[in-house]
């Protein structure tokens, strides 16, 4: 008796991976952080004050680790969480903060008088488009996670402060998914900060000098890195 075969054709699907399942994996594995980043983490969470969020700590870590940056600059410092964060992981870094928010300073204040690696930090309360025009000097890494609307006014002069080489890493790009929607979808009260972050891109991904790249990290990161002198010289 003939022994009968049966080809079954196989379906391969690809895989849809369940963003929470896979930050709770990177989170299993990960090697963690000083305990004052996560008292400050938790403090903030029960505030109700945002930070920037779990995979950007990674992220911010990972291109401390990796530039060694000896200037840095931020623009929105928040609680102070993201500035104590890169000192740690860039020691010989000495950081300049600036943040406009009058409930924030104080807390600013306190946590970097805490923190041992806030001795690097220079805390400047105030309008960022103002004080940065006082900066000395070139950064050769800048971090961005202030008011978006005021992200094309600064670029220019953001991109004057940047070390050949340096880098700025632009946060929160994406608007919780709204950036890829239609100007006309997005409610009213949005759409100038929805306009004023397409332009942003728009000039970092066309800026000669400049070679950028949008990140889907958080809710969305720019990386950008100045090869050489924008203006071409």
């Amino acid at each position: 008796m003939e022994e009968e075969f049966r080809i079954e054709s196989i379906r391969t699907e690809t895989l849809s991976l369940d963003p929470v399942r896979l930050e709770s994996y990177i989170e299993s594995i990960d090697e963690g952080f000083p305990e004052e980043l996560r008292e400050l983490e938790a403090r903030s969470l029960e505030l109700n004050v945002p930070i920037i969020r779990r995979p950007t700590q990674r992220f911010l870590r990972f291109l401390m680790r990796m530039k060694q940056p000896k200037r840095i600059l931020e623009i929105g410092s928040g609680v102070g969480f993201s500035a104590l964060l890169m000192a740690h992981f860039a020691p010989e870094a000495l950081i300049t903060t600036i943040e406009s928010y009058p409930p924030r300073i104080e807390k600013c204040r306190e946590h970097f008088s805490q923190y041992r690696d806030g001795s690097r930090i220079t805390f400047l309360p105030g309008d960022s488009g103002e004080l940065i025009d006082e900066l000395d000097g070139k950064f050769d890494f800048i971090f961005l996670d202030a008011a978006k609307g005021q992200y094309p006014v600064m670029s220019d002069r953001l991109l004057g402060l940047l070390s050949e080489d340096g880098m700025i890493v632009t946060d929160n790009v994406l608007q919780e998914g709204s950036l890829l929607e239609s100007h006309y979808i997005v409610p009213r009260r949005d759409r100038t900060i929805h306009k004023r972050m397409r332009e942003y891109l728009y000039k970092l991904t066309h800026t000669p000098g400049i070679s950028t790249e949008i990140l889907d990290l958080g809710d969305g990161m720019a990386l950008s890195v100045k090869t050489r002198q924008a203006d071409g010289k």
